[in-house]
């Protein structure tokens, strides 16, 4: 337990003093936490086996597990504050389709790419991996867009459309995997499973959006109860928490397994509950400030479970480059067609891709599943490959572009150090 403790304690400290190093490099501090996080992995520090002095094996990491996984419950709820009614009428079906067109196009140039592999080598990547890994492709990671956002203050039509985009982007995401994955099953067991390609993944996104419908009712209910502010946080902060562990709840019915997608869930809880509750925009902000040790640590352990014996292996490197490529066309192009078809501005539409590339959490889950396929091995280590990659350069990306946008102050954030100073009266 201790030692727990003390390297939870260095990681945090270590992700931090490592951002001073990316300030000074105009560098996002996302950046810094997954460094500090390779740094501290079992393939650095981590290696030296000292006790609390970084995470010293992939086993230590997935008791960590509890961690991420809130972090991404919180995550998803202040993404699904973005969710107003004001901005739902200005922009939501615009965002809808932004979101739904440019996944889909991500997925099929993906496909495309890595079925061409597959024609010319066809011992290096099977069809059913090929069409998986282009459904992973479309997901993109929510929480170091949100980070950039938050760390820069960043506003404007581009960033209120592309938190838009990204939450619905993960929901179009499960689909397109869902559907992709049971086909790709299907193919390799040579027989077609209607139940895993169809139903199962609509009642996941239905029952998620359900779910988290209730629990957003059912938070606004308990907060009217409380009248301190501490109070009130603490009540959103373990709703939160009780959702996160009701969406890990997986069970079957009738030969129909059952199960929730955490980020849904935890965007349905945030949305429902900004709606109703006439002070949530001040509980929001409350509730980031509290979280804060938490996205470091999500960051910093993400950054040590990054897997760099993938760059020993010559064909995931030449799959993954491919991978890379093409999703980063994808994206780029779909968002970019998207704008131009619902009539965004330029600048938006010049934009919005670049800012979609960041990937992690999400795609990893996936790409855990895929594992399950006769090849599986290959998709996971492409995408812990792509993820490498997409994690160190997509916030840097996402910054330039928001900033290139007119949406980031480019004076940066005040000293809060210097802004709490007592003003001394001249004598």
């Amino acid at each position: 337990m201790e030692t727990t403790l003390i390297c939870l304690a260095v990681a945090v400290i270590g992700g931090l003093m490592l951002s001073r190093l990316t300030k000074k490099l105009n560098l996002p501090a996302v950046t810094a936490y997954l460094v500090a996080g390779l740094l501290l992995g079992p393939y650095c520090i981590g290696a030296l086996g000292v006790a609390g002095l970084g995470f010293n094996s992939f086993e230590q990491l997935e008791g960590m597990d509890i961690l991420t996984e809130v972090a991404l419950g919180f995550i998803a709820f202040t993404i699904g504050n973005e969710f107003r009614l004001s901005q739902l009428k200005a922009i939501g079906s615009r965002a809808a389709i932004v979101g739904v067109l440019q996944a889909v196009i991500t997925t099929v140039v993906v496909d495309i790419f890595l079925l061409a592999l597959h024609l010319i080598f066809p011992s290096m990547i099977s069809v059913a991996t090929a069409i998986t890994l282009g459904a992973i492709a479309s997901a993109t990671a929510p929480a170091a867009t949100l980070m950039v956002v938050r760390q820069y203050k960043a506003d404007g039509p581009l960033t209120k459309l592309l938190l838009l985009v990204v939450a619905i982007d993960d929901a179009v995401g499960l689909l397109l995997f869902s559907l992709s994955f049971g086909i790709a099953t299907s193919l390799s067991a040579g027989a077609v499973s209607i139940v895993s390609v169809l139903i199962e993944p609509i009642l996941e996104v239905l029952l998620s959006l359900v779910l988290g419908a209730l629990m957003g009712w059912l938070l606004n209910v308990v907060e009217r109860f409380f009248h301190s502010r501490s109070k009130r946080m603490s009540v959103s902060v373990a709703f939160v928490l009780l959702t996160v562990g009701l969406s890990m709840l997986e069970f079957d019915i009738g030969g129909v397994h059952i199960g929730f997608s955490l980020l849904l869930v935890c965007m349905m809880t945030g949305t429902i509950f900004c709606n109703i509750c006439s002070t949530s925009e001040e509980l929001m902000e409350r509730i980031d400030g509290w979280t804060v040790p938490v996205n470091i640590l999500f960051f910093v352990i993400s950054g040590a479970e990054l897997d760099l014996q993938v760059l020993a292996s010559p064909v995931t490197l030449i799959i993954g480059i491919v991978y890379i490529i093409a999703r980063s066309l994808g994206k780029y192009f779909g968002a970019y067609s998207s704008c131009r078809l619902t009539k965004c501005s330029d600048l938006i539409t010049k934009h919005l891709g670049i800012t979609l590339l960041p990937q992690a959490g999400v795609a990893l889950g996936m790409a855990i599943t895929a594992a399950s396929l006769p090849d599986g091995a290959i998709a996971r280590n492409v995408v812990l490959f792509a993820v490498l990659v997409y994690e160190l350069v997509g916030p840097t990306l996402t910054k330039r572009s928001l900033m290139a946008a007119g949406e980031i102050d480019p004076q940066g954030r005040t000293s809060a150090r210097k802004e709490n100073m007592p003003k001394l009266e001249n004598p």
